[in-house]
């Protein structure tokens, strides 16, 4: 049998790197962790981890263990949950979110559920998907409201394979170029990003700079960034002053800044791929309601 202890020490390693900073987060000395480990490994008679200098690195078997630790995690969150209803009579539902796709999707799914599940006791915490769909993982939040770009979903160290993950697509969101209303390119009806190249440029994440940044490298021209903020509002009012231009997705285009234009970016352009992340077989009737109201939230805003 796996002692549920070593699991825990696994997913601290893991998340830690290292044995020194897994014991600092555990209150243990790094022997402890080190002791729990290699009993974790003759138990299953294979390794999990390799050691090195500079830290510790997951084997494809300790990948297999975390993400079973992850699960088994947040099915005990579940289970001291329901545990607490039994008491209560209130289930208690924590939805984590992204900015601009709560800001949209998330008041009128949350409204709906209400109506369906009045004594849900309702927390809601706001973050990147990178930062929160571990957090589902761990069981730490229900539901996240999550996106990702052309690459996989950012879910954590082991780099997604066996997270245990279900993710519902709800909507994909085209970014388009935001430009003064008096731009020479504002009357266009879609742009290559190429046609650009000269333009400074002010964005409102971080990954669509990045994504900026790979699309530039490849089109061979080197983006002037004038500005870097964490908010799209933002971004598109330093448009409006002047700074420079911006990408922008579509749900976080409203509310309009005056004296901007939109154009959409030559198909096939860049996508964020919006959907919700919950545990697989979490089987809570509150957390299904929830993406259910979610994907029908979408399709009012031209999702699936």
């Amino acid at each position: 049998m796996i002692d549920v202890q070593r699991l825990r020490v696994l997913r601290a390693v893991a998340e830690h790197g290292s044995f020194n900073r897994a014991a600092t987060a555990l209150r243990l000395t790094p022997s402890a962790v080190s002791q729990q480990v290699s009993a974790l490994e003759r138990g299953l008679g294979a390794a999990v981890v390799t050691r090195s200098t500079r830290g510790v690195v997951l084997t494809p078997a300790g990948r297999i263990m975390l993400g079973a630790a992850e699960s088994v995690a947040a099915e005990l969150a579940h289970a001291r949950q329901r545990v607490e209803r039994l008491g209560t009579g209130r289930a208690r539902l924590t939805v984590a979110t992204f900015t601009s796709g709560g800001r949209v999707l998330l008041p009128g799914a949350l409204h709906r559920l209400m109506a369906g599940h009045p004594r849900t006791e309702l927390h809601v915490r706001e973050g990147e998907p990178e930062d929160t769909l571990p957090l589902v993982r761990r069981g730490a939040v229900d539901l996240a409201l999550a996106y990702h770009f052309d690459g996989p979903l950012p879910v954590g160290p082991d780099g997604g394979n066996g997270t245990g993950l279900e993710w519902t697509p709800l909507m994909e969101d085209p970014l388009h170029v935001v430009l003064p209303d008096g731009h020479r390119f504002a009357q266009r009806d879609c742009l290559d990003l190429a046609e650009l190249a000269a333009e400074p440029w002010v964005l409102g994440c971080l990954k669509t700079e990045a994504y900026l940044r790979r699309y530039a490298e490849r089109a061979g021209f080197d983006p002037q960034v004038r500005g870097t903020t964490t908010d799209y509002f933002f971004a598109r009012s330093l448009v409006a002053a002047g700074v420079g231009i911006s990408l922008v997705p579509s749900v976080a285009l409203a509310p309009a800044v005056p004296g901007l234009c939109t154009v959409p970016v030559t198909s096939p352009g860049p996508v964020r791929h919006i959907g919700v992340a919950v545990l697989g077989r979490c089987g809570r009737p509150h957390v299904a309601a929830l993406v259910d109201a979610l994907r029908e939230e979408a399709g009012r805003h031209g999702g699936r």
